[in-house]
């Protein structure tokens, strides 16, 4: 397992997988190790994946400093890899809270990307909203599952603001296209890895300025794919599209019957979109 040094002398992990051209692959949770990604639904067969652990995740050691997991510290983490592996420029893949990160990085250092992979992508650091009812929409597309009615209650008191444990753990099944044992499996592996007080620091205070995020991210002028799943609650198709009119070259996938975690749910349409990237 290869290691490098942050900045500040935190030992992180990456994991290579495959040939090809490089693709540095960021993690969401937020702040979930690496492994849930797998190898993308096979994408490893076409692009050299390097799936990082950020700090205090995975392999990765935890840092002295607890404030250094706040997404806008983390960039410093990827430029150390980009300076790490000797890559001029990275194209960068992230799923979920990952984006984020991808996205504050492009911000910051837009001469250091040659494009980026958005997978169902998280929208804080640009400041779009997804509204409860946006999510209750997605979520009654899925009326014909067994397991509807009950996960449907519980998302509605998430939704309304007064959920229990059992009813964040109940919504589980709208983030799969499909709520057999392999999405199951996965579903568990994240909930044993989860830390909420890392994850909450994450998105701390001074996190994200969207207006300046926006703004930088208007002349970035590298390729960039969004792909969304058609029924996920985290970030619906809408909010998918209205991301990628922020970027000057964007290309929008919305993978059919799809939810948070496309490469599971069809991992050939998904490595068809992706295995292209960056046009």
């Amino acid at each position: 397992m290869p290691t490098f040094s942050a900045h500040d002398g935190t030992d992180l992990a990456y994991h290579v997988f495959g040939a090809g051209g490089p693709l540095v692959c960021l993690p969401g949770g937020p702040m979930l190790g690496s492994a849930y990604l797998g190898e993308l639904g096979g994408l490893s067969a076409h692009r050299q994946l390097i799936m990082v652990d950020l700090r205090g995740t995975g392999r990765s050691a935890t840092p002295e400093d607890a404030a250094s997991y706040r997404c806008d510290r983390l960039v410093d983490d990827v430029e150390a890899l980009r300076e790490h592996l000797g890559l001029d420029r990275v194209d960068l893949l992230a799923h979920s809270a990952g984006a984020n990160l991808a996205a504050l990085y492009a911000a910051r250092l837009p001469e250091r990307v040659g494009g980026l992979a958005l997978i169902t992508p998280s929208t804080r650091a640009v400041g779009i909203e997804v509204t409860g009812e946006d999510r209750l929409e997605i979520a009654r597309l899925r009326e014909g599952e067994p397991w509807f009615t009950a996960a449907f209650s519980a998302l509605e008191a998430v939704v309304a603001g007064n959920p229990t444990g059992e009813d964040w753990k109940a919504i589980d099944p709208f983030f799969y296209g499909r709520w057999d044992a392999a999405a199951q499996a996965h579903s568990a592996a994240a909930d044993a890895e989860r830390n909420e007080e890392v994850a909450a620091a994450f998105g701390a205070a001074g996190a994200f300025a969207p207006p300046a995020t926006r703004a930088a991210l208007a002349a970035f002028d590298g390729p960039v794919l969004l792909l969304g799943g058609e029924t996920d609650l985290n970030t619906p198709p809408k909010a998918v599209v209205e991301y990628a009119a922020l970027f000057p070259r964007s290309e929008v996938v919305i993978q059919p019957g799809a939810g948070h975690y496309p490469w599971l749910d069809d991992a050939g349409r998904f490595t068809a979109a992706a295995r292209t990237f960056p046009g």
